[in-house]
């Protein structure tokens, strides 16, 4: 292996390690099914808006409603 091909694959796998793990995959209705996700979120929207995205707040906001109109995924089950 040559250097600069080394080099590149030093610095593509340094790269891949910096990054985080992926933010959950947030749906309306795995927020409806989570009420303690859908709780934190909706706080996280209110106290920390810059750290979500307001497309994130939008599905909690929908959740929230699907819950409290009474649209949940336990009374399907029923």
């Amino acid at each position: 292996m040559t250097l600069v091909r080394r080099v590149a694959l030093a610095v593509l796998a340094a790269s891949l390690s910096a990054c985080g793990p992926a933010p959950p995959d947030d749906t309306v209705d795995s927020l409806t099914a989570d009420p303690g996700r859908l709780k934190e979120v909706r706080r996280l929207c209110r106290e920390e808006r810059e750290k979500v995205s307001d497309a994130l707040c939008s599905r909690a906001a929908e959740a929230t409603n699907r819950r409290f109109l009474g649209d949940r995924p336990e009374q399907h089950s029923q």
